[in-house]
């Protein structure tokens, strides 16, 4: 049986190179630190992004012309993609994983959400890592989540996780532009603290991906607040969930 539960969210903008395409040194790496992980007994729940992309790598220009509809090809489309690229994955490393694509009525109070509890409750009691991404091919209008960032923090919730880690592609919350000189990481955050002149407009996320920083630092104050340590942190260096779960000072940390 596990002794700590984590959430670790990867957002597309961290598994994704400069021409929109799925980087799969990145996966294993991410893959590595959660086998790693599994044997120091901590069990993590995956919260994946990428099957937009995945499913324009499959089909190429879609001939669709409303967005909506050709989002939700896409993902149904690249979502076998990426559940076929995760599981050769785990498998080169011993480990099993599961999808799970909740929708938003999952985590509302009633039979939907207490399913949702014994699915990665009972995945994760059998070592099998759940890899959940909102279902995009019917979440459209008022059943879609935010964003991923959204779904991680609702899962970190409802699993009540030890730990909720936010992989993005730069190093946290900085005081200005992350490429200028005369900005500063920032690295301690409390879940009540006004963050609004931290945000950058082009820190915002882009590409396939739907949450930028200000996302990303709302989600991570919900959970902090609910006594779930949160860290927003760098996704494409090497062992960032490792050393966070070994107490190093990586990313933005957002705790009581």
């Amino acid at each position: 049986m596990y002794k700590e539960k984590i959430v670790v969210k990867v957002g597309t903008n961290v598994m994704t190179n400069k021409d929109n395409r799925i980087v799969r040194p990145v996966l294993r790496e991410l893959v590595r630190q959660i086998a790693e992980l599994y044997e120091r007994g901590i069990m993590t729940i995956l919260v994946s992004s990428g099957s937009v992309i995945a499913g324009k790598e499959v089909l190429g220009k879609s001939k669709i012309k409303d967005r909506t509809q050709k989002r939700q090809v896409y993902s149904a489309i690249g979502q076998p993609r990426m559940m076929r690229l995760y599981y050769n994955i785990f498998q080169d490393f011993g480990m099993k994983c599961a999808q799970v694509l909740p929708t938003k009525r999952d985590f509302s109070p009633g039979i939907h959400r207490q399913n949702m509890i014994n699915c990665c409750e009972g995945l994760l009691s059998e070592g099998i890592v759940p890899i959940a991404n909102e279902d995009d091919a019917v979440s459209v209008t008022m059943s879609m989540f935010s964003d991923n960032d959204e779904l991680a923090s609702l899962i970190a919730q409802l699993l009540d996780a030890d730990k909720l880690i936010i992989l993005t592609d730069i190093d946290g919350l900085y005081t200005g532009h992350p490429e200028e000189d005369s900005s500063d990481l920032i690295k301690n955050v409390n879940p009540d603290e006004d963050l609004d002149k931290y945000i950058q407009d082009n820190n915002k996320a882009e590409g396939e991906g739907r949450g930028g920083m200000g996302s990303k630092l709302d989600y991570a104050q919900q959970a902090a607040a609910k006594n779930i340590p949160t860290f927003i942190a760098n996704g494409k260096k090497d062992n960032t969930i490792i050393d966070i779960i070994e107490g190093k000072s990586v990313g933005t940390k957002v705790s009581l």
